[in-house]
């Protein structure tokens, strides 16, 4: 597993003075340290990063394994706690006992879907109207409304 340079387990300056063994004193020895210990050393804390990486990558899949087991014994603690209060309607002692658990309500399984917006060029559309839709008009009042002011009178043709 290669790290970045930006996110190195090694300090930018200890890098900067590997850099520099490297470079400009590759065969410089001074007492218990050379060029090779502090690869060496280097090296360690790579993979002492890497190691701290893979658990932390395990710690999080058992964190989700966690809250999913516990969510499915909430689950099966609400259906059993519901189950018991039907078998309790005839035993009150029992009854009071269960009406003092309090379980918690189950997690949603995932986010709630975001509203998608409109094209601007969209017209909103009205909500629907609830309840009962409204009284027809009386029907006295209907035809009186809709009938034309005056016929015509019909014409004779003479002959």
């Amino acid at each position: 597993m290669l790290t970045p340079i930006y996110d190195s387990p090694i300090a930018p300056s200890l890098q900067t003075l590997l850099d520099v063994f490297a470079s400009d004193l590759p065969a410089v020895k001074f007492p218990d340290v050379d060029l090779p210990v502090l690869e060496e050393a280097a090296a360690r804390v790579k993979e002492s990063a890497e190691a701290v990486a893979r658990a932390e990558a395990a710690l999080e899949t058992a964190r989700q394994a966690l809250q999913e087991s516990q969510e499915a014994l909430l689950l099966k603690g609400q259906r059993a706690l519901a189950y018991a209060r039907v078998f309790a309607e005839e035993k009150p002692e029992l009854a009071t006992k269960l009406e003092s658990i309090g379980l918690p309500r189950a997690a949603r399984k995932g986010p709630r879907p975001e509203p998608q917006a409109l094209p601007e060029t969209a017209m909103p559309v009205e909500p629907r109207r609830r309840g009962r839709p409204p009284k027809a008009k009386d029907s006295a009042t209907l035809f009186a409304e809709s009938a034309p002011a005056e016929a015509p009178e019909p014409q004779v043709a003479a002959g």
